[in-house]
């Protein structure tokens, strides 16, 4: 069975900086792209970054600028590194992943979600 654990939520104040950081475990074959949503209280689920299993990256232009995502494919492990957090920024943010558990079995896993909440 595969599992996405995210860590490093939390409060922090504006300007600061968080890094959050997600691990896949189980039983993976590969990984295709590795995402990060967030969702704020009574707003829809957005892509905040994404990092193909070659390393190319996109970002949310609300984001862009301040956010990188990174990888560690022997790990199986994605980052958010968060810069110049803004109150908005604040939300459950989850880790997402297409994952492959042979060569032909495919399917999109979600973590369990962490908090981030920027406030003075």
């Amino acid at each position: 069975q595969v599992q996405l654990v995210e860590s490093g939520g939390g409060l922090v104040q504006p300007g600061g900086s968080l890094r959050l950081s997600c691990a896949a475990s189980g039983s993976i074959f590969s990984i295709n792209n590795m995402n990060w949503y967030r969702q704020a209280p009574g707003k829809q689920r957005e892509l905040v970054a994404t990092i193909t299993n070659g390393g190319s990256t996109n970002y949310a232009a609300s984001v862009k600028g301040r956010f990188t995502i990174s990888r560690d494919n022997a790990k199986n492990t994605v980052a958010l590194q968060m810069n110049s957090l803004k109150p908005e920024d604040s939300a459950v943010y989850y880790c997402n992943a297409y994952i492959y558990t042979d060569a032909w079995t495919y399917k999109n896993y979600w973590g369990q979600g962490t908090q981030v909440t920027v406030s003075s």
